[in-house]
C-alpha cells in the first residue's frame, strides 16, 4: 500500500510526467510486491525559485532534471527489498522518461499498518 509524492522542476510534459508515474508504479509491482491498481502517487512540480538541490552533494552530480520520490508504505518491507526498489527505480525512470540515475532521489518512510485508513472511515490493514 505505498503511497508516493513525486516533486520536480516545472515544464516536463504530461508525457513524462505520466512516465514517472508508470515507471514507478512498475519498480514497485516488481520489487515489493505491490497488488494489481495499487496506484496512489501524485506529482507536485515547483518553479525554479521553489526547487532547490545539492548539485554535487555525497558526490553526484545532480541537474536541474532532478526528482524527489518520497513513498510512504507498511514498515513490513526488508533492507533488500528497498536495496532493490532504488536500483530498479532508476533503471526503470532512465528507459522511461530518460531521467539520469544521478537525478534520481528516493526516499522511503514506514508506517505501522494501523496507521492506515483507505476509504470509508475504516482501519481496513489494523
Amino acid at each position: 500500500m505505498p503511497l508516493i509524492h513525486i516533486s520536480l522542476r516545472a515544464g516536463k510534459p504530461e508525457a513524462y510526467r505520466r512516465a514517472i508515474f508508470d515507471s514507478l508504479y512498475r519498480a514497485m509491482r516488481e520489487t515489493l510486491d505491490v497488488p494489481e491498481d495499487d496506484q496512489f502517487m501524485t506529482i507536485r512540480e515547483h518553479d525554479a525559485a521553489n526547487f532547490r538541490y545539492g548539485a554535487s552533494c555525497f558526490g553526484i552530480a545532480r541537474s536541474d532534471d532532478v526528482v524527489y520520490i518520497q513513498i510512504t508504505v507498511f514498515n513490513t518491507r526488508t533492507t533488500e527489498q528497498k536495496k532493490a526498489l532504488f536500483r530498479r527505480t532508476a533503471e526503470l525512470l532512465g528507459e522511461s522518461p530518460g531521467i539520469r540515475p544521478e537525478d534520481v532521489f528516493v526516499n522511503i518512510l514506514e508506517s505501522a499498518k494501523e496507521n492506515w485508513s483507505v476509504g470509508q472511515g475504516l482501519a481496513q490493514f489494523a
